[in-house]
Parts: structure tokens; C-alpha cells; sequence
């Protein structure tokens, strides 16, 4: 886990212009949002940045997907069109992953969404993601699991199936080749 949450120069320019890339490519995604009001907002939030950079380097392809006036807030998404690559095998939290005995997993996915300073999408924004395009169509990604269900052992997954959104349950413990975790960052 790196501890110095700055880009530097070099890194931060290379960032924004994979970032900007993908803005232009997926116009629909922000509409009436302008990338240098969204780079200007990055540029003064380094260890926003350097969240960014992090999704980016486990496989997320973070874009902008909404803003809000009132806040002024801008909110990136994981938009890879399969679950990101460098987060998947995890079980769902540090509590499951210390109840396996045998066989686990690298991490959690609540924990490396901590050390990376992003959250996991709830089922809202899941399903606000798949408005954007068709996402999980091969994987499936842990979702945040209300405490009901996760005092129970269970945790919420989604994935898009047959042109339909499903979110299903299994126990936190469990992890697959398949299945990870996207992430939302506020800026």
C-alpha cells in the first residue's frame, strides 16, 4: 500500500490525459459537464487524484458520471465494462475475510476500497451505472450490503444478465475469479 496519497507531475498529467481521453469518448456519460471544470476541481484535491489513479491502475477506467449543483460535487465511477481486473478475488469485508479458517482471499473488498479512498457502489448507483451502458455481462461486482443483511453473514452482489439488472446475495466470506467490486469517488 503506497503511503504518499500525491501524484507527481509526471504522473498526474499522464492521469489527466487518460482521463480527459475518456471524457471525450463517452460524451454521454456527462452531459453538459465541461472537463476543465472537472480538472480544475482535481487539481486542487491531490489524494482525489490520486484515487483516481489508483482506479485506474487496478483496472476501473474511473469517469464522470454525474454532478451536483448544490454541492459541487463531481462523481467518478469504476467504467469498465467487466468488473475491475485488480479487485477481484476479494470477499466482501475484513470481518469475512477473518472468519475463513482455510483458503483466503488477498484481501477484502471494502478494505482495499478504504486504502484506495473509494467507496463501493450502492444498488442505486449500480443500477444508475447500467443506464450508461452494459456493464458485468461476463462478471459481477460487490455492491454496499445494508447491515441488516451483513449481521446476518450475507452481502449484496449485482450483475446484467439476459437485459436485465440482478442483484443477488452469498456469504461475505465467498470470492470469485469473477466477480469484484466498482467504486464511486466524489470530487
Amino acid at each position: 500500500m503506497k503511503t504518499n496519497k500525491k501524484l507527481s507531475a509526471a504522473a498526474a498529467e499522464k492521469l489527466f490525459d487518460i482521463l480527459e481521453t475518456r471524457f471525450e469518448q463517452y460524451k454521454n456519460r456527462h452531459k453538459g459537464i465541461k472537463w476543465q471544470d472537472v480538472r480544475t476541481k482535481l487539481e486542487s484535491q491531490p489524494a482525489k487524484l490520486w484515487s483516481l489513479s489508483e482506479m485506474e491502475r487496478t483496472g476501473g477506467e474511473p469517469d464522470v458520471v454525474t454532478y451536483n449543483k448544490k454541492t459541487d460535487t463531481y462523481t467518478f465511477f469504476d467504467c469498465a465494462t467487466e468488473s475491475p481486473k485488480g479487485r477481484r478475488n476479494f470477499c466482501y469485508d475484513r470481518a469475512a475475510l477473518d472468519s475463513r479458517k482455510e483458503h483466503k482471499p488477498e484481501n477484502s473488498a471494502i478494505d482495499v476500497a478504504t486504502e484506495m479512498g473509494i467507496e463501493l457502489l450502492t444498488e442505486e448507483q449500480y443500477r444508475f451505472l447500467q443506464t450508461l451502458g452494459n456493464f458485468d455481462t461476463k462478471t459481477s461486482s460487490w455492491i454496499q450490503t445494508p447491515a441488516s443483511i451483513r449481521k446476518l453473514g450475507g452481502a449484496l452482489f449485482c450483475d446484467f444478465r439476459y437485459d436485465h439488472i440482478f442483484t443477488y446475495h452469498n456469504g461475505a466470506s465467498s470470492y470469485y475469479a469473477v466477480r469484484g467490486f466498482r467504486g464511486a469517488l466524489n470530487v
